[in-house]
């Protein structure tokens, strides 16, 4: 179906340019999406002709990342073309690779003629390489069920075929609790039953060459998926697990910290304004706590207040934070300290800029280290570096 589209989308694309026209309206999506975001799309004659989209596609922020220190795993997907999918996937962030393929068929070395025939029942198949740290297994798959209808059998879009079934392939038999666990919340969006299957991995070949990175080569080409739902997808927010850090004892922190930060952090010192380490230091990166290494705030988050201390509109994580009256200095003023750490980082005021929600972080340089960019992926903060901007 899609190579017979594809051709018949040709001919109208030619008839077309011979005219000088070219037809643009909004995309559409044949699976259940939420509603577009602010990327635009455009839908060319070719893709029309065939009742597909192509968006315009935005740069792959991976490309940005330094997975050279991940511990990758790899699943395996299948959601009908493979085009989109492969489009669409590989530009989630915290995925490091994508190539498409051939699974869970009969035979070896098929081609994409014995594929289309349907006899050998092979699916088209994105082979995904992903980083969990930064992207954990739930989080992938629920948005990969942002793009397929899961209750559709061998059908997505326009394409019809056992070859374009919906499936989630494991290599790794831990998977498959987490796997069932998004299926069985996915199955109660739908009234119907979600028939992608979930099965071991028997058998994957790489699709021939012109099929890797299509739509990158083929900006014009077919493609089902809405990649405009990635401007939701990628725009999560940032959460760090508390159990990866932990507080030392005070005796430690006595040992570890200097005299100065020991005084602000544990004992509720304050440093003095514009004479502190981090004041006037925009570079970009993480600040994270003195005392665990948590994460507290991101260079993206901070400005200049004014003020002498580093100010900040928001922490990396809501969580990471607490609150608490302080009425010291006959004073009525929220304090801020860490959650892990639970040392005294500063005040929160209602100051900051109203287009941030008007807050003010103003924070003790002495509770915070900062962590360079270039530095996050080796110190253990990699997943971070997307919050970094």
């Amino acid at each position: 179906m899609k190579r017979i589209a594809y051709a018949c989308a040709l001919i109208s694309v030619l008839l077309l340019s011979a005219c000088g026209s070219r037809a643009d309206s909004g995309n559409s999506s044949n699976a259940a999406a939420p509603e577009q975001g602010a990327g635009a799309s455009v839908v060319t004659a070719a893709a029309e002709a065939d009742g597909g989209t192509t968006t315009t596609r935005s740069p792959n922020p991976n490309d940005n990342i330094d997975y050279s220190h991940s511990n990758l795993k790899t699943i395996y997907l299948a959601g009908g073309c493979f085009w989109g999918i492969e489009a669409y996937v590989e530009r989630i962030i915290g995925v490091q690779d994508v190539t498409v393929g051939y699974a869970n068929g009969t035979g070896e070395n098929p081609t994409y003629e014995d594929v289309v025939r349907g006899d050998r029942g092979f699916a088209e198949t994105a082979e995904v390489k992903y980083d969990p740290a930064r992207l954990p297994l739930p989080e992938l798959l629920t948005d990969f069920f942002k793009v397929i209808n899961p209750t559709s059998v061998n059908k997505q879009g326009n394409d019809v075929g056992i070859n374009y079934r919906t499936g989630i392939y494991y290599t790794d038999k831990a998977d498959l609790p987490v796997i069932n666990e998004v299926v069985a919340k996915e199955q109660k969006k739908y009234s119907k039953k979600i028939v992608t299957e979930v099965l071991p991995l028997q058998n994957y070949y790489l699709a021939e060459e012109y099929h890797q990175n299509y739509l990158d080569k083929n900006p014009d080409g077919y493609c089902h998926v809405d990649l405009s739902v990635l401007d939701q997808v990628n725009d999560k927010p940032v959460k760090v697990d508390p159990s990866l850090y932990s507080r030392p004892s005070d005796a430690e922190l006595k040992t570890k910290l200097t005299d100065a930060q020991y005084a602000v952090a544990v004992l509720n010192d304050t440093e003095t304004a514009f004479s502190n380490e981090y004041w006037d230091n925009f570079d970009p990166g993480i600040y994270v706590d003195v005392a665990t290494g948590e994460p507290l705030f991101s260079s993206s988050d901070k400005y200049d207040a004014g003020c002498g201390w580093p100010s900040f509109t928001k922490p990396i994580d809501p969580d990471v934070v607490t609150y608490h009256e302080d009425t010291s200095f006959n004073m009525v003023r929220t304090e801020v300290r860490s959650r892990v750490g639970d040392i005294h980082l500063g005040h929160v005021f209602d100051d900051g800029p109203e287009d941030k929600d008007g807050k003010r972080y103003c924070i003790n340089s002495a509770s915070i280290r900062f962590v360079p960019l270039a530095d996050m992926e080796k110190d253990g903060y990699g997943y971070l570096t997307a919050a970094v901007k």
